[in-house]
């Protein structure tokens, strides 16, 4: 679905939005949004984002994992066997299926996770500080719409990596 340049809107515009997402993209990747203080409170985006989906979605396999951060399984086990190795994540067997692996967040990933979470809202709230609540809430609006405009984009053009953003 391709759109005129005539029919989204101002050329100069749009052009200032791709730069700007660019540069938030680099600038993230660089920090990786660690938060503040040492170096210890940034966490590899993949790990985050998987982290945080088993916390917030609970204990669950390889293939429920993958699916609802929209990547393939050899993806998640890729990306898994780390955080495994550091013992953030736990395998256990599956209560009904002693063959299937469950995995969930450990203890120390959860503390882990809590740190990078807190450091990463003291960095938001220290970069908005100047900012009017209502000004956070539609930034936080626009950025989401953003990003479910881009999973949306990804799926249906059959790109990996167009994870679920809720919880992401």
């Amino acid at each position: 679905m391709s759109m005129d340049m005539t029919t989204v809107g101002d050329t100069g515009l749009l052009d200032a939005l791709q730069h700007e997402v660019a540069v938030f993209a680099r600038r993230a990747e660089q920090t990786r949004l660690g938060g503040v203080g040492q170096v210890r409170n940034s966490m590899d985006r993949a790990a985050y984002l998987l982290l945080n989906r088993l916390d917030k979605e609970g204990p669950m396999g390889v293939k429920a994992l993958a699916a609802s951060m929209g990547i393939d399984s050899s993806t998640v086990t890729r990306q898994v066997a780390p955080l495994v190795d550091t013992g953030l994540v736990k395998r256990t067997s599956h209560p009904e299926d002693g063959r299937a692996v469950v995995l969930q967040l450990s203890p120390r990933g959860k503390a882990r996770l809590e740190e990078v979470r807190s450091s990463r809202r003291q960095l938001m709230a220290e970069l908005t500080h100047d900012w009017a609540p209502e000004e956070r809430e539609a930034f936080c609006t626009l950025l989401t719409r953003f990003n479910l405009a881009l999973s949306a984009r990804m799926a249906a053009h059959g790109m990996p990596g167009a994870d679920a953003p809720s919880g992401s």
